[in-house]
């Protein structure tokens, strides 16, 4: 049911839910490698996993084919690119049928300082990463993007002194099933 009605609100996200306990050793050693370098020639994925060739391509073929991998990307480094202040804001909103949750969703994805989006079970109703250059930028962003959001009835700010860690799910990889 709680699927149903994540899916009805249009999030343009994965409910949480593993549709997909069977994955192997195999598998899992494809997902934690590429997840790694997305960018390596199969032949050697191949090698590090311990299997040929054509059944290494056969399951990542499977694997995009399932959804399980969704895409290949670069990896930015937003220092270098000026981009290094993060404000992790609380969102409260004044409504929270569903008709306002799939706004504020659709609002939220054009915005580009939002880096992620996290509907929360909380005294809150949302959690965003906000990354800016400068802390006058965030207060820009925080002013006239963020605050007029649809159905915005308070935020409250957080600033990010350092970034401790920052990984994708590889590193969960080892939990699955």
């Amino acid at each position: 049911m709680k699927a149903e009605w994540a899916d009805s609100l249009n999030f343009g996200a994965k409910t949480m839910q593993n549709d997909f306990p069977g994955l192997d050793r195999f598998d899992k050693s494809i997902l934690t490698i590429l997840a790694e370098d997305g960018r390596i020639p199969v032949a050697d994925l191949a090698r590090r996993i311990g299997l040929s060739k054509s059944p290494t391509q056969a399951r990542v073929k499977r694997l995009e084919a399932d959804g399980i991998i969704t895409g290949y990307r670069a990896m930015l480094d937003p220092i270098r690119l000026g981009l290094d202040h993060v404000a992790f804001v609380e969102v409260r909103l004044t409504d929270t049928r569903e008709k306002a949750l799939a706004e504020f969703n659709a609002a939220v994805r054009k915005v580009p300082e939002i880096e992620q989006a996290h509907m929360i079970a909380s005294n809150f109703d949302y959690l965003l990463k906000i990354r800016t250059g400068s802390m006058s930028e965030y207060r820009a962003v925080l002013a006239e993007k963020i605050s007029s959001l649809p159905h915005v009835a308070s935020t409250s700010t957080f600033v990010a002194m350092e970034a401790v860690k920052e990984t994708g799910v590889s590193g969960a990889l080892d939990t699955i099933g």
